[in-house]
């Protein structure tokens, strides 16, 4: 009998297969489809302050292998994420879920936290300062490492929950990223958020994103995801939860052997809503098949084979 069971920062999860913000909702849209207390958890859709119409469209645009979106963190800001959204949430999921906060300003990132430490049923925070859809604020906290640490020992300073920093692949040295938002506070750190790129529609000449460029996600992004993850595991001893690209069960596995203690499964929900279901379903399976007996003893293992 496998044992599928990971400790994040002292919650401890059924499987390590959570979905990603931004891909699954609120989760009560997905549970009309499947009991998604099969998960481990799920990061909810990213919350501002303010409410947020986001980007004019086009949003979205296919790609090779994976998507464009350029969304731009459309929700209706986190007093109305609380008082509407989180009560349909615990009728149909039953465990601790994560919150998604995005901001403009550190100030309001420190807002949105603050009010989301106080819901029982968060129980993490995942700051995302790696958004790439929007101007102003996102991923423009997370290139700097000086900036990354600012919002981190902001958002400390006024939560008791663990603190996820969400990062981005845009950049030249995520490693040293990573290191000053876990010397600045930092509980977690989760990775990689999308990498910026875009297309042209032929005819019209144009970028088909109204937006002009979007993160691009899918499956062609986890050898970049996992390399990341790899190096950020090397220069952190804080818990990492490993994402890009994954779609199945062997990519779980590869990509807690690279480091992570648990995985987010974002643009496979938007190709099949039931990838995190059936993820969930093949991974003791795969355990067996490659002589794995627990998860939590595989994390990191890549790199005491390396040695």
């Amino acid at each position: 009998m496998v044992n599928t069971c990971v400790d994040l920062l002292g919650i401890e999860l059924e499987n390590p297969v959570m979905a990603a913000s931004g891909t699954f909702g609120y989760g009560y849209e997905f549970a009309d489809l499947y009991d998604i207390n099969i998960l481990g958890s799920f990061s909810f859709k990213g919350t501002t302050q303010a409410p947020r119409f986001g980007n004019p469209t086009p949003r979205i645009a296919e790609c090779e292998s994976g998507m464009l979106n350029s969304v731009g963190l459309q929700n209706p800001g986190v007093d109305k994420v609380i008082k509407e959204e989180l009560p349909k949430l615990k009728k149909c999921f039953h465990k601790p879920v994560m919150a998604n906060v995005s901001g403009f300003s550190i100030d309001e990132y420190a807002y949105t936290c603050e009010k989301l430490d106080e819901e029982e049923q968060v129980g993490w925070i995942e700051v995302n300062i790696s958004c790439p859809n929007v101007h102003g604020g996102g991923m423009g906290f997370g290139t700097d490492a000086k900036t990354a640490a600012e919002v981190t020992r902001a958002v400390k300073s006024v939560t008791k929950k663990p603190i996820i920093i969400k990062l981005t692949p845009n950049v030249t040295d995520i490693a040293s990223i990573a290191k000053a938002c876990e010397d600045a506070g930092a509980d977690g750190i989760s990775l990689i958020n999308t990498l910026l790129g875009m297309r042209i529609d032929l005819k019209s000449k144009k970028p088909i994103l109204a937006n002009k460029m979007g993160g691009f996600s899918g499956n062609a992004v986890f050898p970049v995801a996992l390399r990341m993850v790899y190096q950020v595991y090397e220069a952190v001893d804080i818990p990492i939860i490993g994402m890009g690209g994954i779609s199945c069960a062997e990519d779980v596995i590869e990509m807690m052997l690279a480091g992570a203690t648990a995985v987010q499964v974002g643009a496979a929900n938007l190709v099949n809503p039931f990838a995190c279901r059936d993820i969930i379903k093949e991974l003791p399976n795969a355990m067996e098949k490659y002589n794995i007996d627990s998860l939590s003893g595989i994390i990191g293992a890549a790199h005491q084979a390396h040695k």
